[in-house]
């Protein structure tokens, strides 16, 4: 197989149909990627441009240069919202059909038309912006960890200077030849460059689409589902990672009889009071805090770096504040807690979560054993703390 211009338009174009159709297909089992659409979109548009720049000479001008060039710019416009929408922000659809407008309006000047240059320089322009936005909305957004986050950026920005660079080309370089482009080397250029963009863009897409959904599944299992904080086996997993690292006081929360919350005002209520302690108590926790649901009304957080009188505060801070919560829709209701707090030295060879938790344990039964509503500080004697 000669790997010429017509040759070259038929793989490509066969190319962006099968990455489309495959774009589709994923989108179709997960509606909430609307990206995936985009760009399934954006794919099988391309392949209508490639065929019809194809087909210069054989078809009429308005459809080989204007109309073909309005898709490949629309699918150009698709894949920034699908940047965009991947993104979880809006769609510009005004914006997006901007692009191909504009080129049409121009083509209705008769001077503009018949510049090759002058089309060239307003079709690359347009096409490399496209580009350079979507490659902009991936890049602004790193905090969310993609491996592939970067590479895809990076890519859709080297494809946008590449299009512009077609711009200062066209002004120093002489005119390609005339006549069927499916007989110059500058189609059979611009195919192959089109095909390897379109499969490397459509791999890396897929690739982020796949490690969201992965990163979802993965807070999904670690998180608790009523509270929104971290299960115990995130918990336990983040508070080896402090206590490998140095010393750190670990904070072990009980809500006072909340069985009876639960008895008198319903499972509801006993919800909502466990909502809102977490909520309080983020507020109120050091930055860097590893807070997690231990079980039912069991929560535990790990300080870093803390000393047993900083501990001490904060759990002092957390239990005054507790003491003044009252739920809305039952402002009667007053919610206490109790806390026991122990501290590690950290590092090698100190001791794991869960034998620092049996210390924050105990301190939490002697605080409980003194009538609850207190915040008891273990170590030789357990004492409670003023």
């Amino acid at each position: 197989m000669t790997l010429d211009a017509p040759t070259l338009v038929i793989v490509t174009v066969f190319v962006m149909v099968v990455m489309g159709a495959l774009y589709l297909l994923s989108w179709s089992q997960a509606r909430r990627t609307l990206a995936l659409g985009f760009l399934g979109a954006a794919q099988l548009l391309g392949a209508v441009a490639v065929i019809l720049f194809g087909l210069r000479g054989l078809i009429p001008d308005w459809l080989s240069i204007g109309l073909a060039n309005a898709v490949m710019l629309t699918a150009s416009g698709l894949i920034w919202g699908g940047a965009r929408s991947f993104e979880g922000r809006r769609v510009p659809y005004l914006w997006i059909a901007a692009g191909p407008l504009a080129w049409l309006a121009a083509c209705l000047v008769p001077p503009f038309y018949a510049s090759l240059g002058a089309r060239v320089i307003l079709c690359s322009a347009i096409a490399g912006l496209s580009c350079a936005l979507a490659a902009r909305t991936l890049w602004h957004n790193r905090g969310e960890r993609l491996p592939s986050r970067a590479p895809a950026a990076i890519l859709l920005a080297s494809e946008a200077l590449l299009i512009w660079a077609r711009i200062p080309a066209t002004l120093v370089l002489p005119a390609p030849p005339t006549g069927m482009p499916g007989q110059t080397l500058w189609v059979a250029i611009l195919c192959f460059v089109a095909l390897l963009y379109t499969v490397a863009v459509s791999v890396l897409f897929m690739a982020l689409a796949k490690e969201r959904l992965e990163a979802e599944q993965r807070r999904a299992a670690e998180t608790d589902p009523l509270t929104g904080i971290a299960n115990r086996r995130a918990l336990a997993a983040e508070a080896q990672r402090i206590l490998a690292a140095g010393p750190a006081a670990l904070l072990l929360f009980d809500l006072d009889h909340f069985k009876r919350v639960n008895d008198t005002f319903g499972h509801a209520a006993g919800d909502a009071v466990l909502v809102g302690f977490c909520a309080l108590a983020r507020q109120i926790l050091p930055a860097g805090t590893a807070f997690g649901r231990l079980g039912g009304e069991e929560f535990a957080c790990l300080l870093p770096g803390a000393g047993a009188a900083e501990a001490a505060s904060v759990a002092e801070t957390v239990r005054v504040a507790v003491s003044a919560m009252r739920p809305d829709l039952l402002p009667g209701l007053a919610v206490t807690v109790s806390i026991g707090v122990a501290r590690r030295a950290g590092g090698p060879g100190t001791g794991d979560f869960e034998s620092l938790l049996g210390l924050a344990d105990r301190a939490l039964y002697q605080a409980k054993a003194q009538g609850r509503d207190r915040v008891v500080l273990a170590g030789p004697g357990l004492r409670q703390v003023a």
